[in-house]
């Protein structure tokens, strides 16, 4: 089986870009399907954009927690520390437009940085961007397990096994294509949506808190006897709430998995995701200085409000349960870009080409696998304890923003469009915001778990360049790019294992005549007095039967075929380096699936032994057994 190694084929083209339009009706009507199987603006919303949302829940919940420690004075500034992250968050919004409209093939910061800042800094963007959209999903499903837990207490000791469960689905469907989740998700969306803006409006017109039922007999998390706030206390509530802008980058990196035009249609989707995200903050955090609302252990913040707005009726529970629901899906968002970025990384030779193939409704299903299995390490290790996650995240997505701007302002000064300036000036503006946002996380989180990403980093990095330097080696072994000489004949033998006499013995050795001008023939045999009587059997067999193929019968203390057949055959091409040796291998297909565990898989372990052992030729014959042969 040959290697992909150099360019990417066909089956794996740049993700995004278009071929060259077919004047047949079979090339209208293929690219009516590939349109119907991607985004809307509204889909991209659902599919791309649930990370963000629902870091609602527990984007200001990080932040009241952090400044209790300073007591209810410390609460007071929950809305300037909100109103600081907003105004960073439309800067990233501004920003990403830029970046989706430079750089319509996807892949946002690794996309910008590979072109204007090297591959070096293109590498850590992308390592930034996996490790934010794996900790994503981690945090995302352990975070709605938990609003489910706090629901219903009795499932918390089942916690590891139902963040599996919601895993498992969302990653069932996701293998069903972008646009299928998008359309599974989008009601959950609006809900959620919906349910927080109508707590927001209707607590807005409230004196005060109508209950306070969900927070009764907790203890509370506030602090004793603090009358000032210090700088790093602001700084570590400003870097925890940080946490909200994770998947701000998301829509960016799947440019291409929208319908045409994908990138007006992916600016649409970025400004509808920063406005919504900014209103829902800012109004939350003006009902938590509204209540008065003070932290308590076991309750979520967003609980608390939706008590003190609506009661501990009907609604509460609305908004609990849409809370839940959009948390665990939001690692739908991860699911959504990771993929498309890992195609990108697979095409630089940076990844196994593999992450590259898409099936038939737009999916890269190894890229999902894989983003799956890892979720799923993560979540085990954790013991599903967002808390224990949490630390992780929004360090490494603030590098990537960083480098994705840094790179926007190199890309306006030399393109120099119209009002090229303004552009530069604002990704240079929010360089500096993500920089300094990217120390103070880095630095106030390292000991509670950011140093981890600190050391992953790097080593991703590492992994990138090994992967790339050994395809470069292949390609050169491979004299990809050069073209090569004309093609030649050369003399063919062909060696069929063999341990009995049967149609399929005769098939292979029918295969074999047609295949090379020699043909032999060879038999493992052991020197125990049972197969020694085998092996007199096979030989007289044989000879009566006559089939003009010589018999070699190769001894070896071993019982496994593996080693002694390959090492013939290294025999036979150091005798004869002229002749190309092909080993042709019968195998019979079973009718049905069950029934492949009943065969002794010798010609798997022939093949391997071939494969590792020597540079032959491997053929494996099929012979399929059904019940009513014709």
């Amino acid at each position: 089986m040959a290697m992909h190694t150099g360019e990417p084929t066909a089956a794996d083209r740049e993700p995004g870009r278009e071929e060259p339009p077919d004047t047949g009706a079979g090339a209208g009507a293929a690219v009516e399907t590939g349109e119907r199987h991607r985004l809307t603006a509204l889909q991209g919303l659902a599919a791309l954009s649930l990370d963000a949302m629902a870091s609602v829940a527990y984007g200001p919940e990080s932040i009241v927690l952090v400044l209790a420690a300073a007591g209810a004075y410390g609460l007071g500034f929950t809305l300037p520390v909100t109103l600081a992250i907003a105004a960073l968050l439309a800067v990233l919004v501004a920003s990403y437009r830029q970046v989706i409209a430079a750089f319509p093939d996807g892949g946002g910061s690794y996309a910008v940085a590979k072109r204007h800042l090297g591959r070096r800094t293109s590498l850590v963007a992308a390592a930034s961007l996996i490790l934010d959209y794996v900790l994503n999903v981690a945090v995302s499903v352990t975070a709605g397990v938990a609003a489910l837990t706090s629901a219903f207490p009795e499932l918390y000791g089942e916690r590891v096994w139902t963040c599996l469960g919601v895993l498992v689905l969302v990653t069932a469907v996701n293998l069903r294509g972008i646009v299928e989740s998008a359309k599974a998700f989008l009601v959950p969306s609006a809900v959620f949506v919906g349910s927080i803006l109508t707590m927001v409006a209707v607590g807005l017109f409230r004196d005060g808190p109508v209950s306070t039922a969900s927070a009764a007999g907790h203890a509370s998390a506030l602090g004793e006897g603090a009358t000032t706030v210090g700088a790093l206390l602001l700084l570590k509530a400003f870097a925890a709430g940080c946490s909200a802008l994770t998947g701000v980058e998301a829509v960016a990196n799947a440019v291409p998995s929208f319908r045409v035009p994908a990138a007006r249609r992916a600016q649409r989707t970025e400004v509808a995701l920063g406005a919504l995200l900014g209103v829902m903050l800012i109004g939350l955090s003006i009902l938590i200085g509204r209540f008065h609302l003070q932290p308590v252990e076991g309750v979520t913040v967003l609980a608390q409000l939706a008590d003190a707005s609506f009661g501990h009726n009907l609604a509460f529970y609305v908004v609990q349960f849409a809370t839940m629901v959009l948390l665990a899906l939001a690692a739908n968002t991860s699911f959504g870009g990771l993929p498309v970025l890992m195609g990108l990384l697979a095409r630089d030779n940076h990844l196994p080409h593999v992450f590259a193939l898409k099936a038939d409704r737009q999916v890269h299903r190894h890229g999902v696998v894989w983003l799956a299995l890892v979720s799923a390490l993560l979540l085990v290790f954790s013991g599903g304890d967002t808390n224990t996650l949490v630390p992780l995240f929004a360090t490494g997505v603030f590098v990537g923003f960083t480098i994705c701007q840094v790179g926007m302002v190199r890309h306006w000064s030399l393109e120099r469009p119209a009002r090229w300036r303004a552009k530069a000036v604002l990704g240079g503006f929010g360089a500096l915001l993500t920089g300094v946002s990217a120390v103070v996380v880095t630095a106030t989180k390292f000991t509670e778990g950011a140093w981890l990403i600190v050391v992953t980093l790097p080593l991703l990095v590492l992994a990138f360049e090994k992967v790339h330097r050994t395809y470069g080696q292949i390609g050169e072994r491979l004299e990809l790019g050069r073209v090569p000489q004309p093609p030649q004949r050369s003399r063919s033998l062909v060696v069929v294992p063999v341990s009995g006499l049967s149609l399929l013995t005769c098939r292979a050795l029918t295969t074999a005549r047609s295949l090379g001008d020699e043909v032999l023939a060879v038999t493992v045999t052991h020197p125990a007095p049972e197969d020694r009587r085998a092996a007199e059997a096979l030989r007289r067999d044989w000879e009566l039967w006559n089939p003009g193929i010589e018999l070699v019968e190769l001894s070896s203390p071993r019982r496994s075929p593996g080693r002694p057949v390959s090492g013939y055959v290294r025999e036979l091409t150091e005798q004869r380096p002229d002749t190309q040796v092909t080993v042709l291998i019968p195998e019979t297909e079973p009718e049905r699936l069950w029934q492949r565990i009943l065969q002794n898989q010798r010609g798997s372990v022939v093949a391997h032994a071939v494969r590792r052992d020597t540079d032959a030729v491997i053929c494996r014959l099929r012979f399929r057994v059904t019940a009513n042969p014709r």
